[in-house]
């Protein structure tokens, strides 16, 4: 069945890793925000307000795109936040005009096990955004739990 695959945790929490993971599935395709937010627009990446609009942008470019590959029966992890009721609601678009199943995996981690991968991460230097330990905060204060009432088949996770 072709299905949009959702992720959902803090900066750190694993999204990027499990979202490898479920497009690990034949016929199931990864998109990911960071590869193509870091090529389009890297160098225009520098605040929580230039994240808000760039991603925005890339949202709307993408959509006809996202749904025209499951219509063709293409399963699709996106690798995009859905950490907020925004930004849900634009999943939440997609599943309704493309008409396929859906799951929000929700990764309950901790955020000093967060910020310990992320500084990890950071070191690394493999991953397109360094995230410091104050917009970590930053990002975290924006993040909210998928309601009940907003109808997603919620898979939980936990660190």
């Amino acid at each position: 069945m072709t299905t949009l695959y959702l992720v959902c945790g803090k900066i750190g929490a694993g999204k990027s890793t499990l979202a490898k993971q479920l497009a690990s599935r034949p016929g199931t395709l990864l998109i990911s925000e960071d590869h193509w937010t870091s090529h389009l627009f890297g160098d225009q990446l520098k605040t929580m307000d230039d994240y808000r609009r760039l991603s925005a942008r890339l949202r709307t470019a993408m959509t006809p795109h996202i749904v025209a590959v499951l219509r063709a029966g293409l399963s699709v992890v996106l690798d995009f936040p859905a950490n907020t009721p925004v930004q849900r609601g634009w999943m939440r678009g997609l599943i309704d005009e493309a008409q396929v199943a859906h799951e929000l995996h929700l990764l309950d981690v901790p955020d000093a096990i967060c910020l310990q991968r992320l500084r990890r991460r950071n070191a690394s230097g493999e991953h397109p955004f360094q995230v410091s330990d104050v917009e970590f905060a930053q990002f975290t204060r924006h993040f909210v739990l998928p309601s009940p009432d907003e109808g997603f088949n919620v898979v939980v996770h936990t660190a």
